[in-house]
């Protein structure tokens, strides 16, 4: 879709520096395409050649990418700030092996807090999910998927999770959090989808709705009246290993590829993006038809 630059950075603390000058040079969230982390614990950023370009990516196009590099490495796929600056993030469950991911990913909120944004979302890649939680890069790490909950997503009032091997939605309270000083405990159930097992939840809230891709189809949510309810507004049967990752503000829908395992969609592909600006969730499956894709 565009070029793109890879920078190799060897510790953290050449991760700072480095966010910091490409700051200078017009990068913003938005273009922060990838981040991976090598065994080494060495971190790979891949942004846009044209930084001029930046304003006008979308989370959908980057979700769309392919990463410019290949072999062993461990991705990100969101990194959040949380109130009180503590923060989660979503990836690889590898990226624990490396012993820096969690510097890297304060280092990550911190960059994007000075663009008084509270998180930014990275393109799509395959791998077993994980999700982690720190006050710091000098705590203590909360392996979530460890506790059970996996493809965190941030409301307006808390942190959203899938149970793993369940259709069951959880939802922990800022509030909470912040009396706890850890997730570990507080979280409750706020949703049990019909459709099976929840798969994949699509990366972040938009216009209050959230997609979750379910073993027997999408289920897609009203999570504007968390904590206290979430209401259920579509249901799309559909057994075809397709998962939704994200959508285009006012446009299309962020579709991914992959294999359905009990415990998540694994081996995922790059999305693409599909639809237009008028279709619904429930006009997906019939567009998904008419596209010449393999695996169909």
């Amino acid at each position: 879709m565009f070029a793109t630059r890879v920078y190799h950075y060897r510790d953290p603390a050449a991760v700072i520096l480095g966010l910091k000058e490409l700051r200078k040079q017009g990068l913003t969230p938005r273009g922060l395409l990838f981040v991976a982390l090598d065994p080494r614990g060495e971190t790979y950023i891949a942004v846009p050649e044209d930084l001029d370009a930046v304003s006008n990516i979308r989370v959908g196009d980057k979700l769309s990418l392919v990463a410019p590099w290949e072999g062993r490495y461990f991705h990100f796929d969101a990194v959040h700030r949380l109130p009180g600056d503590s923060v989660l993030w979503n990836g690889d469950r590898r990226l624990s092996d490396t012993g820096s991911a969690p510097e890297v990913a304060v280092a990550i909120a911190e960059w994007i807090k000075g663009a008084s944004a509270k998180n930014v979302f990275l393109g799509c890649t395959a791998h077993v999910p994980g999700s982690f939680w720190t006050v710091d890069h000098l705590s203590t790490v909360v392996d979530l998927h460890a506790l059970g909950f996996l493809d965190c997503v941030v409301t307006t009032s808390g942190i959203l999770a899938r149970k793993i091997d369940s259709g069951k939605l959880y939802h922990l309270e800022f509030q909470t959090l912040a009396t706890q000083g850890s997730p570990t405990d507080g979280w409750t159930e706020v949703f049990n989808s019909e459709m099976g097992n929840i798969l994949l939840v699509e990366r972040r809230v938009l216009q209050y709705r959230l997609v979750l891709t379910c073993e027997r189809g999408l289920d897609e949510i009203d999570v504007s009246h968390l904590p206290d309810l979430v209401i259920e507004t579509a249901r799309v049967p559909m057994r075809s290993g397709f998962g939704v990752v994200g959508r285009i503000d006012g446009g299309a829908f962020a579709v991914t590829a992959g294999t359905i395992e009990p415990w998540g969609l694994t081996n995922m592909s790059p999305a693409m993006l599909v639809g237009s600006p008028t279709e619904k969730l429930l006009d997906l499956p019939k567009t998904l038809r008419a596209m010449p894709l393999e695996g169909e």
